[in-house]
This record gives C-alpha cells, sequence and structure tokens, in this order.
C-alpha cells in the first residue's frame, strides 16, 4: 500500500484552508471543491464496498491520482511513489551505500552486467556475467532486479555476502564484500582523440556534473588539449542548476544561459554566467542526438547561441519544461511540471505534442535507433549573437547535421524482424560475449568479429528462445556484427575500453575531429561548419 486511505482528502483539505477558499451556499457543483472530494470518498466507498470483485480502497485513490496527472496532458509531470522517489535522488545526486554492481535479469537469474569501476564490488573480484545464487544467505533463484539492489543497497562499512555462479566453475564463489558509498559519475572517462582534441562525455546532469566535466577538461589540457568535444548523445538531463554551471564553465561572465517563464512570478527568471570563460580560446564541437534532452539541451543551446561552439549530430529531444518536486504525506513526491525554458536568443526547447516528427525521412542507425533529419523549412529561424542562424521549433537544430551510420531498406526489414526476439537475442549476445571472452584471453583492442564468429553466435540462439530466420540473421549480419563487438568490448574491458575500441566507427565524433583538425580558434571553427552544411545541401 502506497499511502494512507484518507491522505488525498487531507491534502486537499490542506490546500482549501491554505488557499482561503470558503464554501458558500448555492456555488455551482461542479465549483465546489467540498462537495468534489465528497463525491470521491462517496464513489470509492461505494466501489469498495459493492463492486462485484473485491478491490483495494488505495489503489482506487492510486488510479485517481494517476488519472488527474495523465489530465494534465504532460508527458513530464507525474506521481512518484516513496520508493521511485529514492531511484530519483540516487540519479540527480548520483551517490548511495553499495557494493557497486550493475546488474540486470538474464536467464531468469540477476546477473552482474559491469562491475562499478574502484567500487567494492569490482575489487572483491566479481565479475561481469556472475549470477546471484544468494545474498545474506536468502537464495536469489526467483529474485528480480529490485529485490536484489534493495538487499545489496546498505549503510556503508556494513557487509554483505554473496555467493555467485560463474560460468565455467562447478561451486557458486562466495564474497563478503563491505559496503561503501558509490559514486555515479556523471563523466565516465575522458580521452585524447588525437594529438590536440580532448573528448569529454557527460552522461547525465546531476549534482556533480559541472565539477566532473571541469576536472576531466583540466586532465585533459595537462595532456595537450587544445580542441574539444562535448558529447552530449544519450544525455537525458537532470538539474536546472547543474546544467547551467555547466554551460557557465564556457561563457563569460554576464552572457545569460536560460530563461525559465512559468505562470507564478517566481518561476521567471534569468540565469548568466557568474565567472570568466575558463577554456577561452579552446575551440568546442557538442555533440547532440535525439535523446540528449532537458538540462543537456541548456548547455547546447547557451553554447550555440552565443556562438562558442559548433553543434552537430541530430536535432535534440525538445524538453524544455522545469519540474518542481512537492513532498506529499508519507513520502510520495509530486513532480509538477512549473515553467518552461528558452535559449539566450528566445528559442523555446519544448517541442509541442502537436507538433508531428520532421517532414523527412525516417532512418535506421546500425545501433537501431530511429533517425529523422531536420527539415529546417518547418523551423521558426532566429539569430545567435554573433549573426549566425540558428533554429527554434522545439530541440536545439545542430549547426551541422550527422547521422550516425545506416541501414539499407533490406537491412532495416531484416533487422526489424530481428527485433522480434530482442529481449533473447540480448541475452545471447551477453552470455556469448561472456564466454568469448574467456575463451580470447589474448584479445586485443580493434578486434573484429569474423563471419565464423556470427555463425557461432547465430547457432547459440535456438538455446535462449531466440528462433530467429537464418535469412533475417544474414540480412542484418552488419547490425548483428555491431551489437556483438560492442557487447565483447564491454565485457573485455567495461565502458572505457568499449569507447576506445569503436569511436573511430563513430561517424558523428569522426566528423568532429574532422571540423576541429584543421582549426585554431572557434570562428575557424563555425566556418568550417558552416561551409560543410553548404556542401551538404548542395549534394541533396
Amino acid at each position: 500500500m502506497r499511502r494512507g486511505i484518507f491522505a488525498p482528502v487531507a491534502v486537499v483539505a490542506f490546500a482549501i484552508m491554505a488557499g482561503g477558499w470558503l464554501l458558500q451556499e448555492g456555488v455551482d457543483r461542479a465549483e465546489n471543491v467540498y462537495v468534489r472530494v465528497r463525491v470521491l470518498q462517496e464513489v470509492v466507498d461505494r466501489v469498495e464496498s459493492s463492486f462485484v470483485d473485491e478491490v483495494d480502497a488505495t489503489g482506487l485513490y492510486d488510479s485517481a491520482i494517476d488519472g488527474l496527472i495523465r489530465d494534465l496532458g504532460d508527458a513530464h509531470s507525474s506521481f512518484l511513489p516513496a520508493d521511485d522517489y529514492e531511484n530519483l535522488r540516487i540519479r540527480t545526486e548520483g551517490e548511495y551505500g553499495g557494493v557497486g554492481l550493475e546488474v540486470i535479469d538474464r536467464n531468469d537469474r540477476v546477473t552482474v552486467v559491469s562491475p562499478i569501476p574502484s567500487t567494492p564490488g569490482e575489487r572483491a573480484g566479481i565479475r561481469a556475467g556472475d549470477q546471484f545464487h544468494e545474498i545474506d544467505g536468502i537464495l536469489a533463484d526467483t529474485m528480480v532486479t529490485d529485490q536484489a539492489v534493495e538487499l545489496l543497497r546498505g549503510r556503508p562499512g556494513q557487509s554483505v555476502t554473496v555467493k555467485m555462479i560463474r560460468p565455467g566453475v562447478e561451486e557458486p564463489i562466495e564474497f563478503t564484500v563491505e559496503r561503501a558509498t558509490i559514486t555515479l559519475r556523471a563523466v565516465p572517462y575522458a580521452f585524447m582523440l588525437e594529438d590536440g582534441i580532448g573528448y569529454v562525455p557527460l552522461q547525465t546532469v546531476r549534482e556533480t556534473s559541472s565539477r566532473e566535466v571541469r576536472a576531466a577538461v583540466d586532465s585533459l589540457q595537462a595532456e595537450g588539449l587544445e580542441k574539444l568535444v562535448l558529447d552530449l548523445r544519450g544525455n537525458p538531463g537532470g538539474l536546472l542548476d547543474e546544467g547551467i554551471a555547466v554551460s557557465d564553465l564556457f561563457l563569460d561572465r554576464g552572457l545569460s544561459i536560460v530563461e525559465t517563464r512559468g505562470r507564478e512570478e517566481r518561476q521567471n527568471d534569468t540565469y548568466a554566467a557568474s565567472g570568466p570563460d575558463l577554456y577561452e580560446g579552446v575551440p568546442i564541437v557538442v555533440l547532440v542526438d535525439g535523446t540528449s534532452a532537458s538540462a543537456s539541451e541548456i548547455i547546447a543551446g547557451a553554447i550555440q547561441d552565443h556562438d562558442r561552439g559548433a553543434v552537430i549530430g541530430e536535432t535534440s529531444y525538445g524538453k524544455g519544461s522545469v519540474q518542481t518536486l512537492y513532498r506529499l504525506t508519507g513520502g510520495d513526491v509530486l513532480r509538477l511540471t512549473t515553467a518552461r525554458w528558452y535559449t539566450p536568443v528566445g528559442r523555446s526547447i519544448t517541442r509541442e505534442p502537436s507538433e508531428g516528427p520532421d517532414s523527412l525521412e525516417r532512418l535506421v542507425s546500425i545501433s537501431g535507433q530511429m533517425i529523422t533529419p531536420t527539415n529546417l523549412y518547418e523551423r521558426p529561424e532566429f539569430e545567435s549573437t554573433g549573426g549566425r542562424a540558428v533554429y527554434g521549433g522545439g530541440g536545439i537544430t545542430p549547426d551541422l547535421f550527422v547521422a550516425p551510420e545506416t541501414l539499407s531498406p533490406a537491412e532495416t526489414t531484416a533487422a526489424f524482424r530481428m527485433f522480434r526476439r530482442w529481449g533473447a537475442v540480448t541475452v545471447a549476445l551477453f552470455n556469448y560475449s561472456v564466454t568469448y571472452v574467456a575463451d580470447h584471453p589474448e584479445l586485443e583492442r580493434g578486434f573484429s568479429v569474423t563471419d565464423a564468429d556470427l555463425d557461432a553466435f547465430y547457432s547459440t540462439l535456438p538455446e535462449g528462445g531466440a528462433e530467429i530466420d537464418r535469412d533475417d540473421f544474414a540480412g542484418a549480419a552488419r547490425f548483428m556484427r555491431y551489437h556483438l563487438e560492442r557487447e565483447i568490448a564491454l565485457q573485455a574491458w567495461g565502458t572505457e575500453g568499449q569507447f576506445d575500441h569503436s569511436w573511430r566507427g563513430d561517424r558523428q565524433i569522426t566528423t568532429a575531429v574532422e571540423m576541429l583538425r584543421g582549426v585554431s580558434t572557434t570562428e575557424e571553427l563555425l566556418t568550417a561548419v558552416s561551409a560543410a552544411e553548404i556542401r551538404q545541401n548542395q549534394d541533396q
């Protein structure tokens, strides 16, 4: 049960008192909040007592609350039970007490996807592919991921004993692991792609993001960084304040970063950079895609509007609203949209639900992601502070559209047929990769999956319940090769090694490098990107 039966009544009653609403005889029934609350109570009571099937009154109130939020027509407003709020807190704060294992359900067992580097789980020797047999004496055979996670988390300094099943080992292996404060990194790694060009991926915008970005860039400067690729692809956003703080690193004092506009006066504000540009003179390419959202769009928009760098990739998601969290009785939380935000030159980041996708043909990337090229003719044009054309209409439109490697129509058809069994295919990818890494201790970065490897992988699919037609598998060979190589690299070297293995095949990163390679100033970068955009339009 998520809340007491009378909680909604109490909340509304408080609102009535706080707002100074007075019940007046003769007020229209539909406008009388108190009457509507009584009607809701009567309906719940009648359904609970007289409906043909037994029902839970608490569940009825839950449904009423969910319906209320749904009728707002806002996908970003929601009711969060206390447990869900705790998960949100971990994502935004990036800290929890635990052992540092990424886990998922695989083959009906909770399985380690990857130990987080430099955490107790990794130091204890737990590996990717290990499956939980026991957690503190409790059999894990029938556990789901959430149950296992709850047992693994706890107060730092306390120990948890686990028994793990490891492929190739007959008996479960016992580990006693002391919990610690686990810090989830917003910047998991940073690289020099080539001489002078550094790469920093910002994967989320949480409380530590600005500090992590600054530390990463500073460390790369010590290695000779002169130009920067800031990767915001796949970044779902997060905290408004941290989106502002990351932008502040690259903008001069006083330059606007974002404006918020809401119904209440206190929601209207303009945020500006508070300090000097820490990396003045460093040309920046910002990478975005269709999953870059929220606070990550603030960063990309501010850099683009002030001509501080070039944005390359695909049009971002278009989530330009502010959510305020309100604590409720019992620890539940109401997440409510209270404002929308705008870039420094007044572009709305919000993509309205009524707006359909850009009216150009959709493509499918080699990873399986849907891509929609941006139709600039359907987007309002604005001017950056330097006079460049930038575009509104929802999301951040890149200065240079670069799609990832895409599939042909025939490959797309075959891949979509694979998707019908994708859950089982991902299990097979994981299992095969764990075994492959164990059987290839000499594996080096830069490896390629052979046709024989693909055939061997295909032979394992029926074991996991993935009955895939041979012709479909052959038609999607390039797609499957991509996923198999990435999974093998992940199991061999973790996320950092996976990136180091694969980035040269990433069309968006290599384009960013190409744009940066021949320039020494931001002005030269913007000129190079503009010329590339013109050539691109001429070729279409």
